[in-house]
């Protein structure tokens, strides 16, 4: 086993660290969520935690790790008779993001359930973690079935595992880590709110502390176990502390003032439901305890905010978390402190940063810090960081208007100027469903119809590999007519393994989501750009609500750029359409060959994940860019080279006013899907939007068939 990295040797990132020691002070807090960008030491710090953790009392021989005090009488391997318990060590157990569910939950042997009526039950991570750490590195790429079993574990504390009325139940109360990389995308608000506590990372930019990390990440690396030995005092010492806070976590005593403060905070912050009030009692008294006092502050009750309520107050995913720390002491000022009892002064916190050292080593010098340290009450998370936080440049006067078509152009304007300072998007609204026409068989999501392994069950088939869902009713007929020549006497069926079948299922999928988006002059020139970017963020949103993959392309003046190339991250594709400039001629051609070629590379990297192109424009084609040539038979032809590669297209018409030429649905038929008006995207509109853009999608053969009638 490999010499993990001391959690005291962690530089910096003092809120991490404080929030992973309240957990481990009182796991009732809910764990914790790390946010940040890449190469933080977020998974250095999580997995160093377990090592700081008291040793578990457990049954021998136990494979849930039940306690002797208290076994779980529903346990699998019970019922447990008294006797003396073993201890070992708190587990930290890690759940891949491609880990199956039987993975997860663990699997049940059926063919033995249903001829032997055994329940013969192997263990997942699940029971694993139990009474431990349950991390998920990148959280917010765990598959949605995978979450939906881990917010129901979290809620109940016992896993459920269920395959044809035959059941099996345990324990599985863990302490719930994640770390996530927000340009990755965004978790799903029901798992965002089952972690106690998040705090945002961010590498130092004082060279004094990065090079601390480098001195004692290569120091790590060329002697694991004698660096770690360098450190093991520290380490026994905080491992003290953590026991010594626990012992006194019963006593502390949550006051009427304290309490007022927490609700008056989440009461202010408008946070949904009660879940953080709760949270953040228990993170005060574990600041508390931690601090060695018996009476929360509130000082405690400022830090628990903090670290516990920023993640709880986004309302859609291109808010970035954070608290105003001005608001938030207002709130607290109105409810004064009770007065303290005698207490003795705390010892001094291990894990603090200790004096520099010029001979290196452990008193080797960790850098400014991000705040105070664990002692509570100095470590406020960063703040900002979402597109919203930046300043907003107001919007054009007037745009000027993009020259007819065959006007001289100056080289500026063909180039892609005069450009256009960027304008606010509108507010974002509820859209219409669109969705890929046909069966996929794509990622986990909710907006086109695919074979998945969860949803309706649809039919059997025989099993291509391990067995994961059984059809109970086709195994069974399978099964029967062979009863006589196997001997069958007693009431059981005798059941071979050529006779289960596995279950299909219809569920929905994610897609790719390619947005097309005309930058030009024209959609300046009539103050357009902020309607049409309000309706791209409504459809980015409902991306997110899908668990789609996004790319934005953009076009204007003689060329097209892949303004964000295809991610899960639709904050970062809401940041990119805030800052689009706008301004010169009309490359539609070039944008849409642009799209091509994306598509076709992300066809080589994920097959599986069919693609949904939304070409926004009002039609018009004044450029042929670099691939020059007739302007509007370039787009024709582009648009029917993506409608021969079998690519599933929405043409949203931007064009407005009294007069309008009707390009748009000249494009969309050239692409053989349906153009919608800005108005006609909304939900609640009266415009007749199908539901479905299958219905409306035909053929190039088909609808070329029906121009000629």
């Amino acid at each position: 086993m490999s010499t993990p990295y001391p959690f005291t040797a962690v530089v910096g990132q003092t809120d991490l660290r404080l929030a992973l020691l309240l957990n481990a002070v009182s796991p009732a807090v809910g764990g914790v969520l790390v946010r940040g960008e890449k190469g933080t030491a977020k998974s250095t710090a999580v997995r160093a935690l377990s090592a700081l953790l008291p040793q578990v009392e457990v049954v021998p021989g136990c494979r849930f790790s039940c306690a002797p005090v208290a076994p779980d009488p529903d346990c699998p391997d019970g019922p447990h008779g008294g006797g003396p318990g073993g201890a070992r060590p708190a587990r930290m157990v890690e759940l891949p993001v491609g880990a199956s569910e039987d993975r997860l939950v663990g699997a049940l042997d059926i063919e033995r359930a249903l001829a032997e009526g055994v329940k013969a039950f192997e263990p997942g991570l699940l029971a694993d973690a139990h009474r431990g750490i349950l991390y998920v590195d990148e959280v917010n790429l765990l598959h949605d079935h995978l979450v939906d079993v881990l917010l129901d574990a979290a809620a109940m504390g016992a896993s459920y595992v269920e395959r044809e009325g035959v059941s099996v139940r345990h324990a599985a109360r863990f302490l719930l880590v994640g770390t996530m990389n927000p340009e990755e995308g965004e978790l799903r608000p029901q798992l965002l709110d089952r972690f106690g506590l998040t705090v945002e990372v961010a590498a130092s930019r004082e060279p004094a502390q990065r090079v601390e990390v480098v001195r004692r990440r290569l120091a790590y690396e060329d002697d694991p176990a004698g660096f770690a030995a360098r450190w093991s005092g520290d380490e026994s010492e905080v491992r003290a502390r953590v026991v010594a806070a626990r012992a006194l976590l019963p006593q502390v005593g949550l006051g009427d003032t304290a309490l007022l403060q927490i609700a008056a905070t989440c009461a202010a912050f408008e946070v949904d439901g009660m879940r953080a009030d709760i949270v953040m009692a228990r993170t005060a008294t574990a600041l508390a305890a931690w601090a060695g006092r018996t009476t929360v502050l509130k000082e405690d009750v400022r830090q628990a905010a903090l670290l516990a309520l920023p993640h709880r107050r986004r309302r859609n995913p291109f808010d970035a978390p954070g608290l105003d720390e001005d608001k938030l002491d207002e709130i607290l000022d109105r409810f004064p402190d009770e007065e303290p009892q005698d207490e003795p002064d705390p010892e001094p916190d291990p894990g603090t940063d200790p004096e520099p050292d010029p001979d290196g080593g452990p008193e080797n010098p960790q850098g400014p810090d991000d705040g105070g340290g664990p002692d509570g009450g100095g470590g406020v998370p960063p703040q900002g960081g979402g597109p919203q936080d930046a300043p907003r440049p107001a919007e054009p006067a007037e745009a000027p208007a993009e020259a007819p078509e065959g006007a001289p152009q100056s080289p500026a304007q063909d180039a892609g100027g005069p450009e256009q300072a960027a304008v606010r998007a509108a507010e974002p609204f509820r859209t219409k469903m669109l969705s890929v026409p046909g069966l996929g068989e794509g990622a986990a999501g909710r907006r086109s119809r695919a074979r998945t392994a969860h949803g309706r069950t649809t039919g059997a088939q025989r099993p291509r590999g391990q067995l994961t869902k059984l059809h109970l009713a086709a195994t069974v007929h399978a099964a029967a007519p062979h009863q006589k020549a196997r001997g069958r006497a007693g009431r059981g069926l005798v059941i071979r393994k050529d006779d289960l079948r596995q279950a299909t299922r219809e569920g929905r999928e994610g897609n790719l989501v390619l947005f097309v988006v005309d930058a030009s002059g024209s959609m300046a020139a009539r103050q357009r750009m902020s309607a049409v970017k309000g309706a791209v963020l409504s459809l980015l949103l409902d991306a997110y609500q899908r668990r789609d993959k996004v790319g934005l392309v953009t076009f204007r003046g003689a060329a097209a750029e892949l303004a964000l190339p295809p991610t899960s991250s639709v904050d970062t594709a809401a940041a990119r359409l805030e800052k689009l400039p706008t301004g010169g001629r009309t490359p539609l051609g070039s944008g849409l060959l642009k799209a091509r070629e994306v598509l076709r590379i992300e066809r080589l990297r994920d097959p599986s994940r069919r693609p949904l192109l939304v070409v926004v424009t009002d039609g018009r084609a004044t450029s042929a860019g670099a691939v020059g040539g007739d302007p509007r038979e370039l787009t024709a032809r582009s648009a029917r080279l993506l409608a021969a590669d079998g690519v599933t297209s929405v043409v949203v018409d931007c064009e407005s006013g009294p007069v309008r030429l009707g390009l748009a649905g000249v494009l969309a038929a050239d692409l053989g899907g349906p153009a919608v008006t800005l108005e006609g995207l909304r939900a609640d509109s009266l415009a007749g939007l199908v539901k479905d853009v299958r219905s409306a999608v035909t053929t190039p053969a088909t609808h070329s068939t029906r121009r000629a009638a």
